[in-house]
């Protein structure tokens, strides 16, 4: 009689589908979250290299370094304000001559990316908190 219900009990398939999912569900669930982090990330990190070009084509104007440091922050605090995951006051913007070819500048726009909301979610492996920027321009054409 035992041995009839321990077999019974071994052939059984009524809890496997549950069982499974108690299995895979966390590996799927970490899985997705990561790939949200990661295209959230991955938008605001375009959208800074995007604007450390844009804010370089508007800074070329200038005719000092001073002059072309604020044409670049007036752009940048212009322009960012329709961007669902980018606070313009979150950035730090450096416009530098190069100091081995004078007839280039280099804006470099840092970004605290410590508020967005991927920080939370339970992922892999995120990349920095901060995210950088650059984009040379060369003065007076080819």
């Amino acid at each position: 009689m035992k041995d009839r219900v321990f077999v019974k009990f071994f052939h059984r398939s009524d809890g496997t589908a549950a069982l499974e999912f108690a299995i895979i569900a966390p590996v799927f669930f970490l899985t997705v979250f990561s790939m949200l982090a990661y295209g959230i990330y991955l938008s605001a990190s375009h959208s800074v290299q995007q604007v450390s070009a844009d804010a370089a084509r508007a800074a070329v104007a200038g005719l000092s370094q001073t002059e072309r440091q604020t044409l670049a922050r007036d752009f940048i605090e212009e322009s960012m304000i329709k961007h669902p995951f980018i606070d313009a006051k979150k950035f730090s913007i450096q416009v530098a001559d190069d100091a081995a070819n004078p007839n280039q500048f280099t804006v470099t726009v840092m970004y605290d990316a410590s508020d967005l909301p991927i920080w939370s979610l339970y992922s892999y492996a995120m990349p920095d908190r901060e995210i950088v920027g650059f984009s040379t321009i060369r003065l007076g054409g080819l």
